[in-house]
């Protein structure tokens, strides 16, 4: 399962991209719109830390504008993916952007039929968003199963993109799943590592070698 990182800070990217584990990165207008600079600018620093896929997202709601956009934002770098909103214009728009060979991320999925539309219009990722529909008391990873189940069925190349995505048990569960990708701030990356049984166990050992220091 691939791991990147949903945010547009320059520190937190590099902080996980030193773990040696980033494989790319998500962004939306919201997380560029809390850095200062310019959002291109920010963008195009993101792909010379990261070689693996950078999505940046369009704000145009009509195809013919995402279009635009998207070709724009692809001249910023070869890595960036365009991502396009899972609406009617935005399957036009993913559907012309694929056909031209540029890689798109259809976002904010929240159901199967989304999911389904999305690659079959072509798109590169797919990304639904577990957390936002638990926040609704909704089965967010109930509807990466069921994702998953389809295009397996149907042996479909877009590949999920599991999103919004709040603590590590949702990592886990889409990897058991067979989520192709994960992207989660930096905050979830830094919890994945974390376990009492593992501090308490690095305590113990250092005090036993402070004890061979005595002897």
């Amino acid at each position: 399962m691939k791991f990147f990182i949903d945010t547009a800070s320059i520190v937190d990217i590099q902080e996980a991209a030193s773990l040696g584990l980033l494989d790319g990165v998500t962004t939306n207008p919201t997380l560029l719109s809390r850095e200062d600079g310019d959002p291109r600018e920010i963008l195009r620093e993101i792909t010379k830390i990261v070689d693996g896929p950078v999505s940046a997202e369009v704000v145009a709601l009509d195809a013919e504008g995402m279009v635009r956009e998207g070709l724009e934002l692809r001249k910023i770098s070869d890595n960036i993916v365009v991502k396009i909103p899972m609406t009617l214009e935005g399957l036009k728009a993913v559907r012309a952007l694929s056909d031209q060979g540029v890689p798109t991320n259809c976002t904010l999925i929240f159901s199967p039929s989304q999911a389904l539309m999305a690659a079959k219009a072509g798109a590169t990722y797919a990304s639904p968003f577990v957390g936002r529909l638990d926040d609704i008391s909704a089965d967010g990873m109930g509807l990466i199963e069921q994702i998953c189940a389809i295009y397996d069925n149907y042996g479909l190349a877009t590949e999920v993109l599991v999103a919004s995505v709040r603590h590590p048990e949702h990592v886990v569960k889409a990897g058991i799943i067979g989520a192709h990708v994960v992207t989660m701030p930096l905050k979830v990356i830094n919890q994945l590592a974390k376990h009492p049984l593992t501090d308490i166990g690095l305590k113990q050992f250092l005090a036993d070698w402070e004890k061979t220091k005595n002897r």
